[in-house]
């Protein structure tokens, strides 16, 4: 028997898993999720990793030298649609932190069947938008979720 993961999802070792459930909202005059409606999930499977992992982008942009993220590349390869009403899981995982980068998989999955994935890079910046190092408690906290046991320096 599988446990429900709660709202903000839950890691299954250095993944986070985030359920999602499609409306109406979410697709186009057919009840196919729109295009653009993939980026929003993925969005918000990024951010409840970062919840998890105790990095809460509030606390960034609070801080004395505040930090933020900006989506600097995206490759996404839509497999197979999801329709209104499915209940879907993001599936987030971070393969790479170096600099001010940070890369991410993600994928999108209805049970087993793989609906669409994407590859994401993302940077931090000051909140003018320009570059800057990672934040040293971000760094700490997310040091154990990085593929390959790469730090984030």
């Amino acid at each position: 028997m599988q446990v429900p993961l709660p709202s903000v999802g839950g890691f299954d070792g250095s993944e986070h898993l985030l359920p999602v459930r499609i409306y109406y909202e979410d697709t186009d005059f057919t009840g196919v999720v729109y295009h653009a409606s993939y980026l929003k999930f993925f969005e918000r499977g990024r951010t409840e990793f970062l919840r998890a992992a105790g990095v809460e982008h509030r606390a960034l942009l609070e801080a004395p030298d505040p930090a933020a993220f900006a989506v600097t590349k995206l490759s996404i390869q839509y497999r197979a649609p999801a329709r209104v009403d499915d209940a879907l899981v993001v599936r987030t995982r971070l393969s790479y932190g170096h600099g001010i980068r940070l890369r991410a998989h993600q994928r999108l999955f209805r049970e087993a069947d793989l609906l669409c994935e994407a590859e994401v890079e993302i940077v931090c910046i000051r909140p003018g938008g320009r570059p800057r190092r990672a934040p040293d408690l971000m760094r700490e906290r997310l040091a154990p979720f990085v593929g390959n046991n790469r730090d984030i320096v």
